[in-house]
């Protein structure tokens, strides 16, 4: 197949028809746009970026939508249905992406988003998700150094912290103590490697490690101060909550950031908060 079903195509128009335009599917002959995904001024012979799925029928059909998960990718989705095969996840296309009831590990839902892993099913030749994360996460040994910066998809709470998926491949943990922002199942985020262990799971944290975490944050902290007539109410005494909610940041972090600022002398410490020097 010269077709990548489930991901993105760059296909030729060959023909216009009154229902949409025909793209050149290579062996795979001819596969529809239909029209109300066919761009303005679009004619024969143009090259239209479209992903490809299996309509009603089991036939291959174009798409301009953008759906919300390809093969190969992990995604969380909300179900929209179930019957007595299986549920049906809304991926953002008009046909819901299946997910067999051999694939779930709980009964799927309606209305419940669950972590999905999106793939090509080998004896229907269906694109079927799975809940059964753990079998599609890679088995080898991630290359990653301390301190880089990696995407990752919130995957299951567990008691150590919040198990993730990171950069559609690996599994990584967040470590419960060391969260200092509201985190849940589903949520996308920027993560820093604290370390790839021995079995290949990455320790992970929402913060940078070290030196460059504060003289960042002093950064911020100075322009807020700045920003606000030259004072924040703000301190070292003040709760970790607050400090969180203003900033994002631990207090940890905001009373290493303040010591800087102050070493700096760009600040002044009063007892009712800090003042811009």
């Amino acid at each position: 197949m010269n077709v990548k079903l489930g991901k993105y195509n760059q296909l030729k128009v060959v023909k216009e028809v009154d229902f949409g335009v025909y793209l050149d599917g290579d062996d795979d002959g001819e596969i529809l746009l239909p029209a109300r995904y066919v761009p303005d001024g679009c004619k024969p012979d143009d090259v239209l970026n479209v992903f490809i799925y299996l309509d009603n029928e089991e036939r291959l059909i174009a798409t301009t939508l953008q759906p919300l998960v390809q093969v190969g990718e992990f995604a969380c989705l909300e179900v929209a249905w179930v019957n007595e095969f299986g549920a049906f996840l809304n991926w953002g296309l008009m046909k819901d992406l299946f997910v067999p009831f051999r694939e779930q590990k709980m009964k799927m839902q309606q209305g419940r988003k669950y972590v999905i892993h999106a793939h090509i099913d080998e004896d229907s030749y269906r694109i079927v998700g799975s809940a059964k994360v753990e079998r599609y996460l890679s088995k080898e040994h991630p290359g990653y150094h301390q301190g880089q910066e990696v995407n990752i998809l919130i995957w299951q709470k567990t008691d150590l912290g919040f198990k993730a998926i990171v950069e559609n491949k690996f599994s990584g943990l967040l470590y419960q103590n060391e969260i200092f922002q509201p985190v849940e199942t589903g949520m996308q985020l920027r993560a820093y490697v604290k370390q790839v262990r021995e079995d290949g799971k990455i320790d992970l944290a929402l913060q940078q490690d070290g030196v460059k975490k504060v003289e960042d944050f002093s950064e911020v902290l100075l322009k807020y101060i700045k920003d606000n007539d030259g004072f924040t109410p703000l301190n070292d005494k003040s709760a970790a909550e607050e400090i969180y909610s203003a900033f994002g940041v631990s207090k940890k972090t905001f009373k290493k950031a303040v010591g800087d600022l102050y070493k700096k002398r760009l600040i002044v410490l009063e007892e009712g908060g800090i003042r811009l020097a």
